[in-house]
């Protein structure tokens, strides 16, 4: 009989004691049966197969083992051997989903008044408890808030939130966890030596983290591996069984955009394709990997050494840089929820890779050749200028620029030439340099600090000093050689500022811009008139300003 019963029920934890991933609750649970301090009704949360029912079950035994209340019940009086097998006529399972209506409430309330037939208490046990109308809900508030002594209250959900809270406050609340991916690890490893059944560790965390924390589903999964491989657990068996890609791929992917190879990124996108592998688990598969080489750069230690690709990861960890293994996390991330969007995933999957690679941090413009004549200084907007001055070198000569006040309010972000043929507004100039990303957030957050010839330092506010990689630097400078055609010594540091940053000018000018788009709707005659005569309401975060160039 035991041969033929799914793992998920022959490995179904029968006391505290066997229950992985829930020390809390054991905990909490253990004490309150050990000083006899019972609640009326318990509420167990948390995600599919992490233990709910499984709890519950061992909680009903524990209040109705023959050798009293316990935290440790003997599985082997008829009452705990008759809840095990599901025959205890004194606990009652309720499936809330297929059990929705006030009538099936209303009839196990009725039942409940009556005193239990042979146990110490009449336990009732709703699975997925929200799924309950509101007008089942509603019959039960009055027995739970003043339930016969003989009666315990056992629910579980995955979505407490679509509970009322008049249930909630009447129940003691329990949230289990999802179990660590180490811990499935384990247990399925113990569960094959019991079962005498070969594998590999790599194997074992494939299935671990297939799992996604659910120790049921572990089982389940492990159930169908031994069936897919014929008894022999192996790697590329339990590759082809989840459809995932082998880690060899993985790391093929990531030597090729370090080498910047296209051609081979697509080849290997072909060897997915041509294996039937999802190309969105491939996606998470990078994403994680991508988590993992991060780790290795800046916690070495977490990183478990005794792993078979331990020397792998961390010499590949040395390769990317801090930030781009950031950004190509990110990228992948956003290349999973595009999957759906594209033309299909093939196309997805691959442009995500093309994204890898247009996206290499590296100083593209170092050679680019200054090529801005300085005419175009005369299209940056123009304010007063004072008498301070400062000089930025030029190839042919020096242009003398210097702080301005403008209506008597202090703005350092604005210079000027001693002829005042030339004016510089630093908002205006960031908007006309050749900047995007994080490069042009970082221009946009500073304001000209100190000058002298050839030479500029711009100060960037304290909460931003995240900006201030040396390739964003480096790409200001750039873009600020291209515009003028000069060579500028450029230095950031971090402060205070003293005036206006672009940034700032930017959100007045969106706080101004919206603003007036809800003034313009208050005041509309027909929109006055549904207010007055309806009783209507404006949501204002639903108003959008019209930017010049959309559609109507």
């Amino acid at each position: 009989m035991s041969q033929s019963q799914v793992l998920a029920r022959k490995w179904r934890p029968k006391d505290f004691s066997s229950l992985i991933g829930q020390d809390h609750i054991i905990k909490a649970l253990t004490n309150a049966l050990e000083q006899k301090r019972l609640h009326h009704a318990y509420l167990f949360t948390g995600t599919r197969g992490v233990g709910k029912t499984t709890i519950a079950r061992i909680l009903a035994k524990a209040l109705n083992c023959e050798s009293g209340v316990t935290s440790n019940p003997c599985s082997s009086c008829p009452a705990c051997i008759e809840i095990d097998s599901g025959n205890f006529i004194d606990l009652v399972e309720l499936d809330a989903a297929s059990n929705t209506q006030v009538d099936n409430m209303r009839e196990l309330l009725e039942n409940a008044l009556y005193a239990p037939t042979s146990a110490r208490y009449k336990i009732y046990i709703i699975d997925e408890v929200h799924m309950l109308s509101k007008s089942a809900f509603n019959a039960m508030l009055k027995t739970l808030e003043e339930p016969p002594d003989h009666v315990k209250f056992i629910l579980a959900t995955t979505d407490p939130q679509k509970i009322p809270v008049t249930v909630l406050s009447r129940c003691l609340q329990f949230n289990l966890k999802q179990i660590p991916l180490a811990m499935i690890n384990e247990h399925l490893k113990h569960v094959l030596e019991q079962e005498k059944i070969a594998s590999d560790e790599i194997s074992l965390q494939l299935l671990a983290r297939a799992a996604q924390g659910s120790m049921r589903d572990a089982l389940s999964i492990l159930d169908q591996a031994i069936i897919f491989s014929k008894g022999k657990i192996e790697e590329s068996e339990v590759h082809a069984m989840l459809g995932t890609i082998d880690q060899v791929y993985l790391y093929d992917l990531l030597e090729a955009i370090l080498q910047k190879n296209g051609t081979n990124l697509l080849n290997i996108a072909d060897g997915i394709e041509a294996k039937s592998l999802s190309f969105d688990n491939a996606l998470q598969d990078l994403a994680r990997l991508l988590h993992t080489l991060s780790l290795a750069q800046i916690v070495p230690q977490s990183i478990n050494e005794n792993i078979p690709e331990y020397k792998q990861i961390i010499a590949l960890s040395k390769k990317f840089s801090p930030e781009e293994l950031q950004l190509y996390y990110q990228i992948a991330l956003h290349g999973r929820d595009d999957l759906g969007l594209a033309p299909d995933e093939y196309a997805g999957f691959t442009m995500t890779l093309m994204r890898m690679l247009a996206f290499i941090p590296e100083n593209l413009l170092e050679n680019t050749k200054a090529s801005a004549p300085s005419s175009d200084l005369n299209s940056i907007a123009q304010t007063p200028k004072i008498n301070k001055n400062i000089s930025i070198a030029s190839d042919s000569n020096s242009e003398h620029i210097s702080p301005a006040i403008l209506n008597d309010v202090k703005e350092p972000n604005t210079y000027s030439n001693d002829a005042g043929q030339l004016d510089i507004h630093w908002p205006s100039l960031v908007n006309q340099l050749k900047l995007n990303g994080m490069a042009k957030m970082l221009a946009q957050n500073c304001e000209i600090k100190n000058y002298s010839t050839g030479s500029l330092e711009l100060c960037l506010l304290a909460e931003h000093k995240h900006l201030l990689e040396k390739r964003y630097q480096d790409k200001v400078k750039v873009a600020l050689n291209e515009h003028f055609g000069n060579n500028i010594y450029l230095k950031f540091s971090v402060g205070t500022v003293t005036g206006i940053t672009p940034a700032d000018l930017d959100n007045r000018e969106k706080k101004t811009k919206q603003q007036q788009a809800i003034t313009a709707i208050e005041t509309d005659p027909i929109v006055r008139q549904l207010m007055d005569n309806f009783d209507a309401k404006l949501i204002n975060s639903s108003i959008k300003p019209i930017n010049k160039g959309d559609s109507e």
